[in-house]
């Protein structure tokens, strides 16, 4: 199709997954088989978002964009140390410690100011929307700006601080739910999500949440009004993913089911039910990314030992469709039947 504002060749966008799902590979190969690609660049420094876009560069001259994740307003008012100490015997068990919070603004403003410098051809963000005067700056430099919505209200906000265009994310979608604030979204299915945010929306949309295989992308594109639909959680079992090995295999397992969590990072996030998740769903604070950084160090270790009990697989309701090929092939499998 001809691509919205030029950087989108078909109508498959492939979504960023923080964390480490999402590798230069990844988005090398999915753009490689049309998709436009995005580069995850929450949770990563400056330097490691910079050596990525350098690296995209150097293997390919096709549009690509970089995902931010948007800071809290204000730090929540919440006692850390009750959960801390709840979650102190996984960490025990594994050998680590429990984690510190440290920065919470995720190097947000000098990370823009690097894609002001070097502009990219897309840049979408998660979690809420920058100042209205950088959005402006980044499209009169010729990047087209995404915002990641859960309701028709985050889509009219988003129309009026000016971007080119809203990912409208149902709740079926894999990670953290892309909320303006640290509350659940809406959990319409997507298609009756889309229809809805429509009436709000100023800009062309596009459409993400629990898709997964190819009748899922044509159920959507038929709907007609969005402009593409934004997938994850199929590539995450590909070749070039990042995600652990036992990751992977926990997606295929028939028995895994989804649910939607604060245990892992404070903030609602759809994975794999584990033993941490339903260990500590009550308990955990509504505090990101503080809880993020207690549970990190547990997390990180559960993947270096094959421990998925502790692990957060974050994943779509679609996770059994992610199959261990080629990033190309799994394209190629989505486009099937359009």
């Amino acid at each position: 199709m001809a691509g919205a504002f030029g950087v989108m060749r078909t109508p498959l966008i492939a979504a960023p997954m923080a964390g480490g799902p999402t590798t230069v590979a990844l988005a090398l190969a999915t753009t490689a088989a049309g998709a436009l690609s995005f580069l995850a660049a929450g949770m990563k420094t400056p330097e490691e978002m910079a050596s990525e876009i350098a690296e995209f560069r150097r293997g390919s001259t096709e549009s690509f964009g970089v995902n931010l994740f948007v800071p809290p307003a204000e730090s929540p008012n919440v006692d850390l140390l009750p959960y801390a100490e709840q979650i102190r015997p996984e960490a025990e068990r594994l050998g680590v410690s429990v984690g510190s919070p440290g920065r919470t603004d995720d190097y947000f403003a000098d990370k823009l100011d690097l894609l002001l410098a070097d502009p990219v051809p897309a840049v979408s963000f998660t979690f809420g929307l920058p100042d209205t005067g950088s959005i402006q700056t980044l499209r009169a430099l010729g990047t087209v700006v995404i915002a990641t919505v859960t309701n028709p209200s985050e889509a009219l906000t988003a129309t009026e601080a000016g971007v080119d265009l809203i990912c409208v994310q149902a709740a079926a979608a894999g990670g953290h739910r892309g909320t303006f604030g640290n509350y659940d979204g809406s959990t319409l299915p997507l298609l009756d999500l889309i229809k809805t945010v429509h009436d709000f929306a100023g800009v062309p949309m596009i459409a993400a949440g629990g898709i997964a295989q190819s009748a899922d992308l044509k159920a959507v594109l038929e709907a007609g009004v969005v402009v593409g639909a934004q997938v994850g959680t199929a590539f995450l079992a590909a070749n070039e993913s990042g995600a652990a090995e036992v990751y992977k295999a926990a997606l295929s397992d028939g028995t895994a089911r989804t649910a939607v969590t604060r245990a892992f990072t404070g903030r609602p996030a759809r994975g794999l039910i584990n033993r941490f998740m339903r260990s500590y769903e009550a308990k955990a604070p509504k505090a990101y990314p503080e809880v993020n950084a207690l549970t990190g160090p547990i997390r990180r270790a559960g993947a270096a030992q094959g421990d998925t009990s502790v692990m957060s697989l974050w994943a779509g309701t679609g996770h059994a469709h992610a199959q261990r090929k080629p990033a190309e092939q799994i394209v190629d499998d989505l486009f099937r039947g359009l």
